[in-house]
């Protein structure tokens, strides 16, 4: 009859079951060694065993025959589960080339923002820009291959700007950490520059992405300067503190994207004392095909400017500085070809002017605090603006939610203009698309557009209907006058009727 076996813990207290000697040691290593040489003699033997019987199996008895197949499975079975005897030696793991990663504190910057870090960081840029290139992208730019400047969560203290050597970079990453101006930054400098002012290239760099930094600017300079450059990326940035100028500049170059970032020249959120006093632009495009998507812009005299056609504004939230104080939330700058979106925004007590807006697409736009839109007049024209969609909400005074300034001279062209199907609270209503409608006895019946009607003595299409109210009344009707921005019909015998009346600008 069989016992159970028992599973013991050794005690710690005991020592004799630690006491192993070095010989006992050594012995268990020959017999775990030995055994597999003991397997391969054991198969052996019986593989000749099965080999004899084979040969001689004419002159076996039929118990013995059996028994020899019996003992042929069973070395089948031990040469199945025999381990390798001697195993072949591994394969070495082949090197792997790591990424380009120049850490900028190994250049010698200093992380505490206590010293001045600029020449560290400049190295560490040239020697990036140096690297081993991948190829070339646009003409003149080299591929590093996605080479990354990592500051490695430091606060570094910058005197001057951090530019490349010179033009021809492209696909390099710059992360991770925060740049702070010193007290003798130039004030008409960035803390950033991708420039180079000799440079004949049509574009001097592409594919550089900017990514997680805080840029503190320190009342001296702008944070970023992307000038003539292609396929840029600004994503997760926080700039802050920039002086009278802009935040990040945009200029020439095509598709600068700025994405999931906030800028404001003073920390704050809203209802700042100082907020009349607020000055700069936070973001400047002065170029085509460019993006600012889900963006806020917290405090800055102007909180988007646009000189470039082809640019769309997704996502942006402006509390920048109040209409009221002066701000202006975003400032088309370019009079007679926009070409621009603004879509799904949120202009938070500061509005948009337009200059001369040709192609202009404003929809899914929340207006807070009575912000409003200006039309600007610089030469009168205006065509091909789309201001439908939106939302509008004021405090009840009244104020329209689309405004004309025509002071330098007064609009005159104007063609394929619609404000329409715009949800007002609080607000004047102002549209493009007008109906009304007037009860009256008599000849004459007279629907004012004007307390609607955005442009003045403005209508080019007018549908009426009239419906008498005395039954068999068939009068004679007909619209009289179209003038002033009002609709006249008049009939050829008094009559009870309502007059309901269409029209468009």
């Amino acid at each position: 009859m069989y016992k159970s076996a028992k599973c013991v813990t050794p005690n710690r207290k005991d020592k004799s079951l630690y006491n192993v000697s070095l010989e006992e040691t050594m012995e268990l290593r020959k017999t775990q060694m030995a055994m597999p040489v003991c397997l391969a003699m054991i198969m052996s033997l019986m593989v000749s065993q099965v080999v004899f019987a084979e040969k001689y199996s004419g002159s076996m008895s039929p118990h013995d025959r059996k028994l020899a197949e019996m003992q042929a499975l069973k070395a089948s079975l031990v040469r199945r589960n025999l381990p390798a005897i001697v195993s072949p030696p591994p394969t070495p793991p082949q090197a792997v080339p790591g990424p380009r990663v120049y850490q900028v504190i190994s250049y010698g910057a200093d992380p505490t923002g206590k010293l001045d870090s600029t020449d560290a960081i400049l190295k560490a840029m040239e020697e990036a820009f140096d690297g081993p290139s991948h190829g070339v992208l646009m003409a003149g730019i080299n591929d590093l291959g996605g080479a990354r400047i990592d500051l490695q969560g430091g606060s570094y203290l910058i005197s001057r700007p951090l530019r490349f050597p010179s033009a021809g970079a492209g696909n390099l990453l710059i992360s991770g950490g925060t740049l702070r101006a010193s007290n003798d930054f130039p004030m008409d400098r960035y803390l950033i520059e991708l420039n180079d002012e000799k440079s004949k290239q049509q574009y001097i760099f592409e594919y550089i992405t900017l990514r997680d930094l805080l840029i503190d600017c320190n009342y001296r300079g702008g944070a970023i300067a992307v000038i003539n450059s292609l396929r840029t990326s600004i994503d997760n940035c926080y700039i802050t503190r920039f002086g009278d100028t802009n935040g990040i500049l945009v200029k020439r170059g095509h598709e600068t994207y700025i994405r999931n970032s906030f800028l404001g020249q003073h920390i704050t959120a809203g209802g700042d004392s100082g907020e009349r006093n607020f000055s700069g632009t936070a973001v400047n495009l002065m170029g085509n095909d460019n993006a600012v998507t889900d963006t806020v812009i917290f405090s800055a005299r102007i909180g988007v400017m646009i000189s470039g056609q082809a640019n769309l504004l997704s996502g942006v939230h402006c509390y920048n500085k109040a209409t009221g104080f002066g701000g202006t939330g975003i400032y088309l700058n370019l009079p007679g070809l926009t070409q621009n979106r603004i879509v799904n925004s949120y202009m938070d007590y500061t509005g948009i002017v337009a200059e001369d807006p040709v192609q202009l697409q404003i929809s899914g736009t929340f207006f807070l605090g009575d912000a409003f839109i200006v039309l600007k007049s610089i030469t009168g024209l205006v065509r091909g603006v789309n201001i439908v969609d939106n939302m509008f909400s004021g405090s009840g005074n009244g104020v329209p939610i689309v405004q004309l300034d025509q002071t330098n001279t007064a609009f005159e062209a104007v063609d394929q203009v619609v404000v329409d199907r715009n949800s007002v609270n609080g607000m004047g209503a102002r549209s493009t698309v007008a109906k009304g409608s007037v009860d009256g006895n008599g000849t004459s019946w007279t629907v004012d557009f004007n307390p609607v009607l955005l442009f003045p003595d403005m209508i080019n299409h007018v549908q009426y209907t009239l419906v008498a109210s005395e039954a068999g009344a068939f009068p004679v009707h007909a619209v009289r006058n179209v003038s002033g921005n009002r609709v006249v019909v008049e009939t050829n015998a008094p009559v009870a009727a309502t007059v309901y009346v269409t029209v468009t600008q």
